[in-house]
């Protein structure tokens, strides 16, 4: 008998099957680095919109624009929407949606602020705010990970019930926060080297995102999970337990927001957090997080959210109404699914 010209392995049947040719373009060396040519092109295009927005800024109202105090406030501003859209963004990435983000800061800034929690001083204040929002995250995971609920409708449920109850505890009345070392954050003789501890909080929450999702197993295994369920799990994965895992980092950075809600603002109120869930979402999808599930950044993400503070800063310097605001976020956002499709068609 003739020997075959190249090794064969047994597969489950008993019979012997050739290994497969390795293409050229399929390669361990060559497709990172296309992927690392797009994901560069992406964050550059993000980087040059921004840049773009600032000279319109700096050109329409310059002496308002760029003054270190307007600068300060975009940040600032960034600062609790971006949490939110951290959390929101492996969400996304694992194929899910969370929808009740808005609803949960709003919960738990109106929970943290009420006159039994101010007893604790402040870090009663934080610590409510946290757990309220790890209860609500972990409520969604349940219901989405071992309820079998599909993720728009078990978060849509958490948006109105969230909102209901913060509406309740409230009473329709804002509660007034009089903890001075909470309110003593947010004031301009506490800014290190001119940076605001609310800023400070939020690089770090992207920072440890950044590390989280690039730089671990939990990462990888979101994005495996949001790529394809089923391949996950054939892989070991759990993946109801990474679906309920994420929900509870969602929880988490919305309960993360809800206290610098409190400190920015200096109050809880039923109406805190409006459309955030909207505005993350958007965010997300500008930075190039598909909504798919299997593809997202952090980088991305963050520089989504300062796309859309600077617009909403830029519109308000030109006493520009708030209906403008959204006709432009809604035309943004229809760009950046346009492009997604573009690139989805190219890979």
């Amino acid at each position: 008998m003739t020997q075959p010209a190249s090794p064969a392995r047994e597969d489950g049947a008993g019979t012997t099957a050739a290994p497969p040719e390795k293409s050229p373009e399929a390669s361990p060396k060559t497709v990172p680095a296309k992927r690392l040519v797009r994901w560069d092109g992406r964050t550059l295009t993000l980087v040059g919109v921004l840049a773009a927005l600032a000279l319109v800024g700096a050109i329409t109202k310059p002496d308002q624009f760029i003054a270190t105090s307007n600068l300060q406030l975009i940040l600032t501003q960034s600062s609790v929407i971006g949490v939110v859209v951290v959390g929101v963004t492996f969400v996304i990435i694992s194929g899910g949606i969370d929808l009740s983000v808005g609803a949960i800061v709003a919960l738990a800034s109106v929970w943290a602020t009420t006159v039994a929690t101010q007893e604790y001083g402040f870090w009663g204040i934080l610590f409510t705010a946290l757990l309220v929002g790890l209860a609500c995250g972990l409520i969604n995971g349940v219901l989405v990970a071992y309820g079998r609920l599909v993720p728009f409708i078990a978060t849509l449920a958490m948006l109105a019930s969230a909102r209901g109850l913060a509406l309740q505890i409230t009473d329709g009345q804002t509660q007034i926060v009089s903890v001075k070392s909470v309110l003593d954050l947010g004031r301009r003789e506490n800014y290190v080297l001119g940076i605001p501890p609310l800023v400070i909080v939020f690089l770090a929450v992207v920072i440890v995102g950044w590390l989280l999702l690039n730089r671990t197993t939990f990462g990888r295994r979101s994005v495996a999970v949001g790529s394809n369920p089923e391949a996950a799990r054939l892989a070991g994965i759990d993946v109801r337990r990474q679906r309920l895992y994420l929900y509870l980092l969602s929880g988490l950075c919305c309960g993360i927001a809800a206290f610098l809600l409190v400190v920015l603002v200096g109050s809880g109120q039923s109406t805190n957090g409006n459309l955030y869930e909207l505005d993350a979402i958007a965010a997300a999808i500008i930075g190039g997080t598909l909504l798919s599930g299997g593809r997202g950044t952090i980088v991305g993400s963050v520089l989504g959210v300062l796309i859309f503070t600077t617009i909403n800063n830029i519109f308000a310097l030109n006493n520009l109404q708030t209906d403008v605001q959204q006709i432009a976020k809604g035309a943004i956002i229809v760009i950046a699914v346009l492009v997604q499709r573009r690139d989805a068609r190219d890979t």
